[in-house]
C-alpha cells in the first residue's frame, strides 16, 4: 500500500473541491450551471463510468468468480449500512435534511473518489474489484436511494420499472455483458468511453465546491446534520463494516477492501440528486464537502484498524 500515492490522490481531490468553491464564489459556476452539470453527470458521465470500469477485463473463471463475490459483498455491505443509516438519521430535525442525512450516511463516493483511492492502494486489482462494487452501489442508489428521497414527495416515484430501468442499472447490465462476452470494441469506442467517464470526478467535485460556496462556512459549522453525518459516515460505518466482515470470516483482502469502500466520503451523487429534485442542494453539498475534506484525516486510521483485525484472527 502506497500511502504517498494515497495522500497525493486525496490532495488532488481537495484541490478540485477548492477550485469548485472558487469558481462558485466568482459566479463562474452559478446555480443554473450546477443544475445542468449535475444532469450531464447523472445521465451521461455516470453510465460511462460504470461501463468503462468493466470493459477490457478478461473474463477468466477466477475473475468472474471474484467479480461476483465482490458484487454480493457490496450488496451485503449496503444492506448493513442502510439499517445503520436509517437509525442514526432519526434524531435529525427537518424532513429534507433527515432524508439527505440518511442518504449521505449510506452512500459513499466509491466511484468518483473511490476509484482513484483504490488504484493508489491496490493497483489494477483494486479497480477490478471496485468495478463490481460500483454495480452494487448503483443498484442500491437507484432503488433504495431514490425511495429515501421520495419520502413525502408526490413527484418522485419509485416504481418497479424505474427500479429496473434507470441510469444506474442499464449501464451496469451493459458493462457486465461486455465483461462476460469479451466482445472486442474498436479503440475509438473505448477511448470515447474513457473520456466521458473521466468527466465524473472533476465535474462532481466542482459542482460540490460551487454549491458549498453558496452556503458559507458558518452554515456548515452550525448544521448538526453535518457533524452527525461526518461521524457516522467516516468513523462508525467503516469500523462497523470492517468488524462485521472480520467476524463472519471473509478473506483479509475483502475485509480491507470493504473497509476502504465504507470509509469513503459521502457520494457526490447526493448533490446532483439534490439539484435535480430540489432537495436542499446546499445542505447536500455541505455533507459531501465536509466528509471529503475530513476523510483525509480518517481514511488511514480506519484502514490500519482493518489491517490490525486481519492480523488478529479469532
Amino acid at each position: 500500500m502506497s500511502f504517498t500515492s494515497l495522500l497525493s490522490t486525496i490532495a488532488t481531490l481537495a484541490l478540485l473541491l477548492a477550485a469548485g468553491i472558487t469558481t462558485g464564489k466568482l459566479k463562474i459556476i452559478d446555480e443554473v450551471s450546477t443544475a445542468k452539470l449535475s444532469t450531464l453527470i447523472v445521465k451521461l458521465g455516470q453510465p460511462f463510468l460504470i461501463i468503462n470500469a468493466l470493459i477490457g477485463i478478461e473474463a477468466t473463471p477466477e475473475n468472474i468468480r471474484s467479480g461476483f463475490l465482490i458484487l454480493l459483498l457490496g450488496l451485503g455491505i449496503h444492506i448493513f449500512m442502510a439499517i445503520l443509516a436509517h437509525l442514526f438519521a432519526k434524531p435529525i430535525g427537518g424532513f429534507d435534511e433527515r432524508k439527505l442525512t440518511e442518504f449521505g450516511m449510506l452512500f459513499t463516493n466509491c466511484g468518483f473518489i473511490g476509484f482513484p483511492i483504490l488504484e493508489s492502494i491496490f493497483g489494477e486489482t483494486g479497480l477490478f474489484y471496485g468495478a463490481f462494487y460500483v454495480v452494487s452501489f448503483h443498484l442500491f442508489t437507484w432503488t433504495w436511494g431514490i425511495a429515501i428521497l421520495a419520502r413525502g414527495r408526490e413527484d418522485i416515484k419509485i416504481t418497479p420499472k424505474k427500479a429496473l430501468i434507470n441510469f444506474g442499472t442499464i449501464p451496469s447490465l451493459i458493462g457486465i455483458v461486455l465483461f462476460l462476452t469479451g466482445l472486442p470494441l474498436p479503440e475509438f469506442v473505448t477511448d470515447f468511453s474513457a473520456y466521458i467517464a473521466g468527466l465524473c470526478t472533476p465535474i462532481s467535485m466542482l459542482i460540490t465546491g460551487a454549491n458549498l460556496s453558496r452556503r458559507g462556512v458558518k452554515s456548515m459549522l452550525t448544521n448538526p446534520s453535518v457533524y452527525l453525518t461526518n461521524a457516522v459516515r467516516l468513523i462508525v460505518m467503516p469500523l462497523a463494516v470492517t468488524t462485521a466482515l472480520w467476524l463472519v470470516g471473509v478473506p483479509d483482502y475483502m475485509v480491507v477492501f470493504g473497509c476502504v469502500m465504507a470509509a469513503m466520503p459521502t457520494a457526490a451523487v447526493i448533490t446532483m440528486f439534490g439539484e435535480l429534485y430540489r432537495i436542499s442542494p446546499g445542505c447536500a453539498a455541505e455533507l459531501v464537502g465536509s466528509t471529503s475534506l475530513l476523510s483525509v484525516a480518517t481514511l488511514l486510521p480506519v484502514i490500519k484498524f482493518a489491517e490490525f483485525l486481519c492480523q488478529h484472527r479469532l
